[in-house]
C-alpha cells in the first residue's frame, strides 16, 4: 500500500490546521466504506421474480379458489418468510460493513500546531504525527519515529494472538508493508497497543489502509446462490411451464369432448394440483430450518441457511491454525537445562511437579523476569504454570520489591528485572529474551552458544516459541544503565506452546476419511505451521507455501500448487481471499474458518463461511454463513455429518414426492383423456396433500443418517441435488403404484362394483401404497426389513393419522358423501390392501437388489 503523497515527510514536526483541512479535503475521511441498505420494497420486488415465489402464490391461489383456506393460508405465509429471511441476509452484509468500521479509532491523539490535540479519527490525514500510548486503538496506518518497548495485536489482521513488538526506525519509509512479523516498524488502523509508548507518522487512511481494503473486498464481494437454491429455481420454471400446459390442454379436451366446461375447469385446477410441487418449499423450508436448529445443538450457530445444505458438498476445508486447531493460548510446553528436558502436558491445566532442582530455577528466574500480573500471553503462561508447579517452595518470592526494569530495545532483544529481597543485601537480576539475546547478556563462548542454539533448533522444529532465562546478582548501590553491564549466568532454556485442541485430530480423520481436503492457512511461521500440520495428521510431504510463494505464482501454478500442498503460513489477507477463489474456480466446494478481520473476505468468498464465536470479531461473524459457539474444529465435523444427513433427507423427501405425485396426476388426466368417470376430485387431492406434506417434511427429516454418511467422498460440484437416477427412482416408484392403482379400479368395474366403490377402492390402494412408499424410501443402503425398524416417532404418527382417516372416510356415512364414495365389500378392501403392499414390496427388494449389485464392481 503507497501513501498518497511522498511529500508527507517533508514535516515531521505535525501539520498546522490549514493543511490537515486541505488534506482532510483531498483524500477524504478517514473511515471505512459504508453499506448502502436496501428498501424492503426492493427486496419485496426482488423477490417477485424469483419462481419459488410464483409457485407459492399459484398454489395459495389454487387452495382459495378450491375453498381450502388452511393449505392456502400456509402457502402464502412462506411468502412472508420468504421476504423476512431475505431482508435478514440483506442486513447481514451491511452489518459485517458497520462492525468492521466500529473497529476504527473514535479519537486520536495528533500533534496539530506544534501542539498535541485530542481529534476525532475520521479526521486524521496522511502526514499527520500521532501519539500511541497503551490501551489505544491505532487510527491509521503509519511508520513509527520513536517509541519505548512497543507491543502491539494485530490479530484481527494477522489472524495470530501473539501480539508483536515494534521497533522505530530512522530511515522514514513512504510505503506500508503488509502486516505481520517481529521487529517492524509499522503500525497498522484497527490494531491494538498493549504496552509501551511511541509516536509514528501517518502514511495511509481510510479505504488505502490495510483495514480499508478489506472493507473494499466485503464490499465488492457477493453472496452465490446455493446449488440447491439454484436447482429448486430452475425445477419449478420447468414443472410451472409444463403444469399450464397440461392444465389448458385437460380443460379444453373436457370442455370440447364432453360439453362440459365448468367441470372441465374443475378437472383443469385439480390436474394443477396434482403436478405443482406445493411441497417442494414446504421441504426446503422445514429440512433447512430444523436443520439450523439441529445444527446449533452442535455449538453451530447458522446465518445462512443456504450454507446447510453446502455443507453436506464441501471438499475442502480451510482452516486457520491458532484458535481452530489449537487453543489459543500459550502454554508452558518444556523447560531445558543443559541436555536435560523437562515436559509439561499443555493440554492439562498445570499443577505441582517434582522435578530437578536445576527446572526449579529456570521457570523460578522465568518468572521474576515477567510482569506479575502481565498482558502479554507469553507471561501469563509462564506466571500461571510456575505458581502451580512451584507451589509450596521457596522458588515463589510473593513479598521481594522490583528495584528496576529494563525494556526489550531494538539493540537488545531481552528484558531484565531487578529485584530486592528483604532478607538479602544483594540485588537479584532475572532476564529473558530472544535465546541468542541472552547467550549475549551471558558473554557464553562459541562453543556454549552453538551447544544453546542446537537445543534452540531442535525446539522451534517442533512449533515452540524460545526464551533463554539467565540470572545475575548486583552489590553496588547505583544500578548500571544496561543490561549489559550486568555479570549474567545463562541458566536454561524454556518453550512455550499453543496446545492442540484434543478434537483437531480426530476431526480431520473424520474429514480425509470423508473424501474432505483439510488445508491450514495461518500467519504464522513456517516450522509452527508445518509441526502443527504433523500433529494433526496432515499430510506436509508437499512442504509449506507462504504468501510470498502465493504472489509469486500465476493461477495456473497456484492451481497445481493447491492440489498438493496443505500448508499456507505467513498469509496476507488478499492472500486468502486468492486461495479461496482459486480453489472455486477449480471446482471445488470450498468451507474456510476464521475469526479476524483478515479473513473476513475468504469468509465472505467461501461457498461455507465459519466464524469463530468466542474469540472471533464481529466483522468475521457478519461476514460467515456459520458460527462456531464453543471455537472448536470438530464441531465443524459435526455440522458436515448433519449437512450430507440434511441433503440425503431432501433427496429421499423429493423421491417421496414425485412418486406420490405421478399416480395423482395420472389418475386426474387419463379419466378425461379416456372418456372415464373422474376417479379422482379436489376434496381427494387435499386429502392426500394433508397427508403429503407432513411425510415429506417432518417424516423424513427426522431420518437417521446413512451409516455410510461420512465415509463416502462428497458429491461433486457438478452433480445435482436433484439428480436423474434419484428423480427416475420418484418415477419408476411412481408410475408402478399408477398402474397397480388403474389395475385395482378396471378390476373393480370389472367384478360390478359401482363407480363410487371403485373410487373408494382406488383411493385405500392409494392411501397405502403412499405408506409403503414412506418406508421403500427411508433408507437406501439398509435392507427394507431393517429400515422398517429404524426408530421415528414422527413415522408412525402420519401412519396411524393416515389409516384412521382413511378409516373414517370408508365408514362414517357423511364422509362417504364428502369423498364421493361407497363402502366396497370388505373382502375387496382386504384383497386390495394384500396385493399392492405385495407388489410394492417385491419391487423394492428387487429395486435394492440391482443397487447392490452396481456398487460391488467399485467396491
Amino acid at each position: 500500500m503507497s501513501a498518497p503523497n511522498t511529500a508527507i515527510t517533508d514535516n515531521l514536526t505535525g501539520l498546522c490546521s490549514s493543511e490537515a483541512l486541505q488534506r482532510l479535503k483531498t483524500v477524504g475521511a478517514n473511515t471505512l466504506p459504508s453499506a448502502k441498505p436496501r428498501s424492503l420494497f426492493a427486496i419485496a420486488w426482488s423477490i417477485v421474480h424469483e419462481p419459488m415465489f410464483i409457485l407459492l402464490i399459484s398454489c395459495g391461489s389454487i387452495y382459495l379458489l378450491l375453498g381450502s383456506k388452511t393449505d392456502a393460508y400456509i402457502l402464502l405465509g412462506s411468502v412472508l418468510i420468504i421476504m423476512v429471511m431475505s431482508f435478514a441476509q440483506e442486513r447481514k452484509s451491511e452489518r459485517a460493513l458497520e462492525a468492521l468500521r466500529d473497529l476504527s479509532s473514535p479519537r486520536a491523539l495528533v500533534l496539530r500546531d506544534s501542539k498535541p490535540q485530542r481529534i476525532a479519527g475520521r479526521d486524521v490525514v496522511p502526514g499527520d504525527i500521532i501519539f500511541l500510548a497503551e490501551g489505544d486503538r491505532v487510527p491509521a496506518d503509519a511508520v513509527l519515529l520513536d517509541n519505548q518497548t512497543m507491543t502491539i495485536d494485530e490479530s484481527l489482521l494477522s489472524g495470530e494472538s501473539v501480539p508483536v513488538r515494534k521497533l522505530a526506525t530512522s530511515d522514514i519509509a513512504t510505503t506500508m508493508q503488509p502486516p505481520g512479523g517481529e521487529d517492524t516498524a509499522f503500525v497498522y488502523s484497527g490494531s491494538l497497543v498493549v504496552q509501551g509508548k511511541a509516536k509514528a507518522l501517518v502514511l495511509a487512511t481510510g479505504e488505502t489502509t490495510a483495514l480499508g481494503s478489506i472493507g473494499k473486498a466485503l464490499f465488492s464481494l457477493q453472496a452465490e446462490p446455493s446449488a440447491l437454491q439454484t436447482e429448486t429455481a430452475q425445477a419449478v420454471k420447468v414443472v410451472a411451464l409444463w403444469s399450464i400446459v397440461l392444465v389448458i390442454v385437460l380443460t379444453a379436451w373436457y370442455g370440447i369432448t364432453r360439453g362440459d366446461w365448468f367441470n372441465g375447469i374443475l378437472a383443469g385446477l385439480t390436474m394443477a394440483m396434482s403436478i405443482l410441487p406445493a411441497e417442494l418449499p414446504l421441504i426446503l423450508t422445514i429440512f433447512l430450518g430444523l436443520g439450523a436448529w439441529r445444527i446449533a445443538k452442535k455449538h453451530v450457530l447458522t446465518r445462512r441457511i443456504s450454507a446447510i445444505e453446502m455443507l453436506g458438498a464441501a471438499t475442502v476445508l480451510c482452516v486457520d491454525k491458532t484458535g481452530t486447531l489449537t487453543q489459543n493460548r500459550m502454554a508452558m510446553a518444556q523447560v531445558i537445562v543443559d541436555e536435560q528436558v523437562h515436559i509439561f502436558d499443555v493440554a492439562a491445566e498445570p499443577e505441582a511437579e517434582s522435578f530437578a532442582g536445576a527446572f526449579h530455577q529456570t521457570l523460578e528466574f522465568a518468572m521474576l523476569s515477567s510482569h506479575r500480573h502481565p498482558f502479554d500471553p507469553m507471561e501469563q503462561a509462564i506466571q500461571h504454570t510456575g505458581h502451580a508447579a512451584l507451589a509450596g517452595t521457596e522458588h515463589i518470592h510473593a513479598n521481594w520489591t522490583l528495584a528496576e526494569d529494563y525494556p526489550l530495545s531494538p539493540d537488545l532483544l531481552a528484558m531484565s528485572r531487578v529485584w530486592r529481597s528483604p532478607d538479602q543485601a544483594d540485588y537479584v537480576i532475572a532476564a529473558k529474551g530472544a535465546p541468542e539475546a541472552i547467550i549475549d547478556l551471558c558473554h557464553l563462548s562459541a562453543e556454549q552458544a552453538t551447544h544453546i542454539s542446537r537445543q534452540v533448533d531442535k525446539a522451534a522444529k517442533q512449533g515452540l516459541r524460545l526464551l533463554g532465562v539467565a540470572k545475575a546478582a548486583f552489590k553496588q548501590p547505583d544500578l548500571p544503565e544496561i543490561q549489559h553491564d550486568f555479570e549474567f549466568g545463562f541458566i536454561g532454556l524454556i518453550a512455550l506452546a499453543d496446545p492442540l485442541r484434543p478434537t483437531a485430530r480426530p476431526a480431520i480423520s473424520q474429514c480425509l476419511a470423508a473424501g474432505i481436503r483439510v488445508i491450514m492457512i495461518t500467519g504464522d511461521y513456517p516450522a509452527t505451521a508445518l509441526s502443527i500440520a504433523e500433529q494433526c495428521g496432515l499430510d506436509v510431504s508437499a512442504g509449506v507455501l507462504t504468501g510470498e510463494d502465493i504472489d509469486a505464482l500465476d493461477e495456473t501454478q497456484l492451481q497445481q500448487r493447491l492440489r498438493q500442498a496443505t500448508v499456507f503460513c505467513r498469509v496476507q489477507p488478499e492472500q486468502k481471499l486468492r486461495l479461496v477463489q482459486t480453489l472455486k474456480s477449480a471446482g471445488e466446494i470450498v468451507a474456510m474458518t476464521g475469526d479476524g478481520v483478515n479473513d473476513a473476505p475468504a469468509l465472505k468468498a467461501a461457498h461455507i463461511g465459519i466464524a469463530m464465536g468466542g474469540r472471533g470479531t464481529d466483522v468475521a461473524r457478519e461476514s460467515a454463513a456459520l458460527v462456531l459457539l464453543d471455537d472448536d474444529f470438530g464441531s465443524i465435523v459435526a455440522a458436515v455429518r448433519l449437512g450430507r444427513r440434511i441433503v440425503d433427507n431432501i433427496r429421499k423427501a423429493v423421491v417421496f414426492v414425485v412418486a406420490a405425485h405421478i399416480p395423482i396426476a395420472g389418475l386426474s388426466m387419463l379419466p378425461v383423456m379416456l372418456g372415464w368417470p373422474l376417479i379422482l376430485l379436489p376434496v381427494h387431492i387435499v386429502f392426500f396433500e394433508l397427508m403429503i406434506d407432513p411425510t415429506c417434511s417432518i417424516v423424513f427429516e427426522a431420518e437417521q443418517e446413512e451409516s455410510d454418511v461420512m465415509k463416502r467422498p462428497p458429491r461433486k460440484a457438478s452433480e445435482k441435488i436433484f439428480n436423474r437416477p434419484m428423480l427416475m427412482r420418484g418415477l419408476q416408484q411412481g408410475a408402478v403404484l399408477l398402474l397397480l392403482l388403474l389395475g385395482v379400479y378396471l378390476a373393480a368395474l370389472w367384478a360390478g362394483l359401482a363407480e363410487q366403490q371403485a373410487r373408494a377402492l382406488t383411493f385405500s390402494a392409494m392411501i397405502i401404497g403412499d405408506i409403503w412408499l414412506i418406508f421403500i424410501n427411508r433408507s437406501w443402503s439398509l435392507p427394507l426389513v431393517k429400515s422398517i425398524k429404524l426408530p421415528n416417532p414422527a413415522l408412525w404418527w402420519v401412519v396411524a393419522s393416515g389409516v384412521i382417516m382413511l378409516a373414517l372416510a370408508l365408514s362414517l356415512p357423511f364422509m362417504n358423501t364428502l369423498f364421493h364414495f361407497e363402502r366396497p365389500p370388505l373382502g375387496y378392501l382386504a384383497l386390495t390392501i394384500v396385493a399392492v403392499s405385495i407388489s410394492l414390496l417385491l419391487i423394492a427388494a428387487l429395486t435394492r437388489l440391482q443397487m447392490q449389485t452396481k456398487k460391488q464392481p467399485a467396491e
